[in-house]
């Protein structure tokens, strides 16, 4: 079953965050039985030539590849699906009109505004109608609700049609409150929790980018109703896993 399908049935589907620009990390990452990848290039060093890199990696490891572009703007968003990326993650997206850009964005007319190139998602030009049948058909597009007034809009966000699922970012969420990394205030997990409940009452998967590598906070979010879940960070897996043997290292010492 394909993401877009997965997505649209409301299934459970894992993935992870790509922030070294490494291939070699994105295979590593693959062995582990993610679903999806997604390549971060709004807080990383990652450009473009590199993310085409790893999105061809992480695909040819039978993993989509998606990828959290800078920003929603025409340009960053047409380039990466023209370089063969699955899906993007929009972040900031804060009204019903930003969603609607970013769809438009990503889509042909008459559904969108996205320029037409022949590069590696249409097959160097020699597969476009069928690329231009894949994006109507299988093409993700996420919405990323990390600001309070993404909050305060969600129900009119939820309504636009061809965003396929939410992610909340926590740490820019509980920033836009005034209280960045607090997620333990209630404030946070109230505005938190509408979010999830305006995903469920709109039959849309509501997602959430888990950063600890500590499964059972995994668990929390999936027992919350999230079904659209990103655990860890590439690098966040290294440093946990060295700081550990580390610690036991240190130990067994004295």
């Amino acid at each position: 079953m394909s993401l877009k399908q997965k997505l649209k049935n409301n299934e459970l589907t894992i993935g992870s965050w790509i922030m070294m620009g490494n291939p070699m990390s994105v295979e590593v990452m693959a062995l582990a039985g993610f679903e999806w990848l997604v390549v971060d290039i709004e807080h990383t060093s990652i450009d473009l030539e590199t993310a085409q890199t790893l999105i061809t990696t992480i695909q040819a490891n039978g993993i989509k590849a998606l990828v959290r572009v800078s920003k929603n703007e025409e340009v960053i968003i047409k380039k990466i699906l023209d370089m063969g990326a699955d899906g993007i993650i929009v972040p900031m997206v804060c009204t019903k009109e930003e969603a609607i850009q970013a769809v438009e964005y990503a889509k042909y007319p008459p559904v969108g505004k996205r320029g037409v190139g022949l590069y590696r998602a249409q097959k160097y030009g020699t597969k476009f109608e069928e690329y231009k049948k894949w994006v109507n058909e299988e093409l993700v597009i996420i919405a990323q609700i990390e600001h309070i007034d993404a909050v305060n809009n969600i129900d009119e966000i939820l309504k636009v049609d061809g965003i396929d699922g939410t992610i909340i970012g926590p740490y820019d969420l509980s920033g836009s409150m005034g209280y960045p990394g607090e997620f333990e205030r209630e404030d946070v997990k109230e505005a938190v929790q509408k979010v999830l409940d305006r995903c469920k009452e709109h039959n849309i998967p509501s997602g959430f980018h888990v950063v600890d590598t500590e499964p059972e906070k995994l668990n929390q979010k999936i027992e919350q109703g999230c079904t659209f879940l990103a655990y860890g960070i590439d690098y966040f897996f290294m440093r946990d896993a060295a700081i550990n043997g580390m610690k036991k290292i240190n130990r067994g010492k004295k």
